[in-house]
């Protein structure tokens, strides 16, 4: 008896930890198919993050391409000698290109403007306009060398009326017109600030470029006409007006009006646009 009770407990013991077994190799089925779903999910956050929008970045790579799309930018404008409409399809293009990095703000007025309404933190404005002015510079430094290495005019040429090829700049201030100018390059700048900060209400890229592009053709256009009643100029835009040489003798009045009174211009287009759209999200 005692012999038969052995073998019975021998075979409930080794019949024991087969169960255990099933049951080891169940758990880590399992722990495979959760691990190899996660990277999936993740996947496609990542691809959905990319895909969404105009969002947060890093500021390094943020930087680079507002200095890029600045570039760019005054280079356009350096070359269609200020065209509205040439500006308005090439700041769309910029857009599209370098709005999920960084926002494409490629300017300090917009920069300004989102700063005053708690879009931007002070360092990642500071860091925009810093990387705006420098692509603005590179865009003059270029095109400058362009010009220098042009082939001289012959004068049998000179006498057909052809002359040496010259970088676009802005016009000068009229003596005594300059609160007119000062005035336009307002109202410009309000105008475009005003549009471009409605963009954070489209989730569609392409329109989102388009309002931009389209609201600075609508500034441009008014402050132009009007300061081109007493031959001036209208840039909205101080870092491209550094690319138009208006800075070179750094008098008063030139950055009154191209750097200072844009400035205030982004902030109030910026301000109207939360005052008429409270509940907008704010894209710190």
């Amino acid at each position: 008896m005692a012999t038969k009770k052995s073998a019975a407990s021998t075979k409930k013991s080794v019949k024991k930890p087969a169960p255990s077994a099933k049951k080891t190799t169940t758990k880590v089925t399992k722990v495979k198919s959760v691990s190899a779903a996660v990277p999936a999910k993740q996947s496609l956050r990542t691809r959905a993050t990319r895909l969404s929008g105009f969002g947060r970045k890093p500021a390094v790579s943020a930087a680079v391409a507002e200095f890029l799309g600045t570039f760019l930018l005054a280079a356009i404008v350096i070359v269609t000698s200020g065209q509205p409409l040439f500006i308005m399809f090439g700041l769309i293009a910029i857009v599209l290109a370098v709005g999920v990095a960084s926002g494409a703000y490629v300017n300090p007025v917009l920069t300004m403007g989102a700063l005053a309404t708690r879009r931007l933190t002070v360092k990642r404005a500071a860091g925009f306009i810093v990387a705006q002015i420098l692509g603005a510079m590179l865009a003059l430094v270029v095109f400058s060398a362009f010009v220098a290495n042009a082939p001289a005019v012959s004068q049998e040429a000179a006498l057909y009326g052809q002359s040496a090829p010259e970088l676009f700049t802005a016009n000068p201030v009229t003596e005594g017109k300059e609160w007119i100018v000062l005035a336009a390059e307002l109202i410009g700048s309000v105008i475009f600030a005003f549009g471009a900060a409605s963009v954070v209400r489209h989730r569609s890229a392409i329109a989102k470029a388009f309002v931009m592009g389209g609201s600075f053709y609508l500034g441009l256009i008014v402050a132009g006409t009007a300061a081109g009643y007493v031959s001036g100029s209208a840039i909205l835009n101080p870092a491209v007006a550094v690319s138009l040489q208006v800075f070179n003798e750094w008098e008063l009045w030139p950055v009154m009006i191209y750097a200072l009174t844009p400035l205030v211009g982004g902030v109030l287009g910026y301000v109207l646009s939360d005052m008429i759209h409270p509940t907008d999200e704010l894209a710190a």
